[in-house]
């Protein structure tokens, strides 16, 4: 064999990391319409989140509990500051808001129906409080936010509790959308706006411009509900100890805080992807906030944004947190992204699990649609079962943790139960680096 005989051996193309198959497609979708990317379903890109911690068992040093003979409890009460009648929920696990609009009306009653069915509370969303979702939510909450769709003082007074948003974890700073081919008869009736009409809820609210005014506000909802039910204050994660401070100081009752691995419904991409912080970093600052002022557990926190398992919640309990929120996980457990309707994802462009077009009001589960036929295929009373398992199996989960660590409630869980393990998870959380005693940033280290 002659040198020429040889075959040269060829290297496969290597893809730009800076200009992607993924960066390159968007630049040319952004020349072909000029019109930013709107999409929903949170973050995509990986950021520390829960995965990056793990629990420290007992063995010798701690006792476990033994699981089907000594009880774990997991309720938790919200409100319990000035509230004449806080919330109480047999488990620690939530329904975030999500709107009718956004969602069907069949999904709304779902969640309300698993929501009740597993001891927990739903809430209203943007755009108003719905019957279905009244009738069947035996504790629920009404979100305030600064679009006023659909808002109401007497709905004020049907609610268990109210929360005024001021941030979304997927888009603190922003304003959601909710585009004219879900602006149904209804919808638009709900949120006094014109049908078929592209509707951006207003990233502010119109009656104040800082903490001074969220009080007034705070009080004046309180004179309207008589005192009687909690205020939450809702911030998306970004300055988390000054904005858990000052919602404390405005009067809230609870903190509700919402990392960017928070879902949406729709908002720009860039958006998603480049504002906020990761949920696991806003937990320990909120805390610490609390901790400062005196009122950590007096003024609960609850967390969300990326909450998908009971070991999730074991971990956000476990750091501070009183309660978690879930949303795009509830959607998932009624039957969103389900891979037996493949063959109608694929038509649409995508595939099961990876669809994020929410806004379009296409989904062939029936759940983020205003269609009529696509939301009768989702049977409410099945899609509530499926929720109050999926909320059981995660209580469940949470239940294991907490016996083998050796505690005998969820709120027992704690940071020394914990461990990191990455650089990025123990400087963010403040728990030692797995077989370490240290953390970035540790008091009295050089690091």
């Amino acid at each position: 064999m002659n040198e020429h005989d040889r075959t040269i051996p060829q290297t496969a193309p290597i893809q730009s990391a800076t200009f992607s198959n993924a960066v390159t497609a968007e630049i040319r979708r952004a020349a072909a319409t000029g019109i930013y990317d709107i999409r929903g379903g949170g973050a995509k890109r990986r950021v520390p989140h829960f995965d990056d911690l793990l629990f420290l068992g007992a063995s010798i040093s701690r006792y476990p509990l033994e699981g089907y003979r000594e009880k774990c409890g997991t309720n938790v009460t919200l409100g319990t500051r000035f509230a004449k009648n806080p919330i109480e929920l047999d488990i620690p696990i939530t329904i975030a808001g999500m709107s009718f609009g956004a969602l069907s009306a069949q999904a709304k009653e779902a969640l309300g129906r698993g929501a009740s069915a597993a001891g927990t509370s739903t809430t209203t969303g943007d755009g108003g409080m719905t019957p279905e979702e009244r009738t069947h939510s035996t504790k629920l909450v009404y979100q305030y936010l600064p679009s006023r769709y659909g808002m109401n003082p007497d709905d004020l007074r049907r609610a268990d509790a109210i929360e005024v948003v001021v941030g979304q974890g997927a888009k603190p700073g922003g304003g959601g959308m909710l585009l004219g081919q879900k602006i149904s008869d209804r919808v638009a009736e709900m949120r006094t706006l014109p049908k078929g009409i592209d509707q951006r809820s207003a990233c502010r609210h119109p009656d104040w411009t800082g903490p001074d005014d969220l009080e007034i506000k705070i009080l004046e909802l309180r004179e309207i509900t008589g005192w009687q039910v909690p205020i939450y204050v809702k911030v998306g994660g970004t300055r988390p100890y000054y904005d858990t401070a000052l919602a404390v100081k405005a009067g809230a009752d609870v903190v509700v805080l919402d990392g960017m691995q928070g879902g949406t419904a729709a908002t720009q991409d860039v958006f998603i992807e480049n504002v906020g912080l990761p949920t696991l970093a806003c937990i320990r600052p909120a805390v610490r906030a609390l901790q400062d002022m005196g009122l950590h557990r007096e003024v609960q926190l609850v967390v969300s944004g990326g909450i998908r398992s009971g070991a999730d919640v074991a971990k956000a309990l476990a750091l501070g947190a009183d309660a978690v929120s879930i949303g795009t996980a509830a959607m998932v457990a009624l039957g969103d992204n389900d891979p037996k309707w493949e063959a109608e994802y694929q038509k649409l462009g995508t595939t099961a699990g990876a669809y994020d077009d929410w806004h379009e009001g296409r989904d062939p589960a029936g759940i983020t649609t205003q269609d009529p036929e696509l939301a009768a295929r989702l049977d409410p009373i099945e899609g509530g079962r499926r929720l109050r398992n999926y909320l059981k199996v995660m209580t469940l989960e949470a239940q294991t943790i907490a016996r083998a660590c050796g505690h005998n409630h969820l709120h027992n869980l704690e940071p020394e139960d914990l461990c990191a393990l990455t650089m990025e998870a123990a400087a963010m959380t403040q728990v030692p680096l797995a077989g370490t005693d240290w953390y970035p940033g540790k008091p009295g280290s050089d690091y």
